[in-house]
């Protein structure tokens, strides 16, 4: 991983609830290839918009709570937070262009 960060269950409330910036959650499991697709995208946006957004990876097979709580039902499933609660949210595998507008909606 380079300019994302993995979240978990234990961390979640720090690293995005607390966060003083947006923060976009990628929910997503080891055997989703989808998961995959958006993965190097998600690095770009992170190495691009840094300083505006966090961008963090929580694996939905290790951390089944945070993923029960937002009602994660499929993966991937991308949630932008601002101030400690969920804006935006859309699942499946995006193209960059509509990942960058679905951070911009909540900065």
């Amino acid at each position: 991983m380079g300019a994302t960060k993995s979240v978990t269950d234990a961390s979640f409330a720090v690293d995005v609830l607390k966060s003083d910036k947006p923060v976009l959650v990628d929910f997503w499991a080891e055997w989703c290839g989808p998961c995959r697709k958006v993965s190097p995208l998600l690095e770009e946006i992170a190495g691009e918009m840094g300083d505006q957004v966090t961008i963090v990876k929580l694996n939905i097979d290790e951390n089944p709570e945070t993923a029960r709580a937002y009602r994660v039902m499929s993966v991937p499933t991308l949630t932008v937070f601002k101030n400690g609660e969920p804006v935006q949210s859309i699942a499946g595998a995006k193209p960059k262009g509509e990942l960058v507008k679905l951070i911009e909606s909540a900065l």
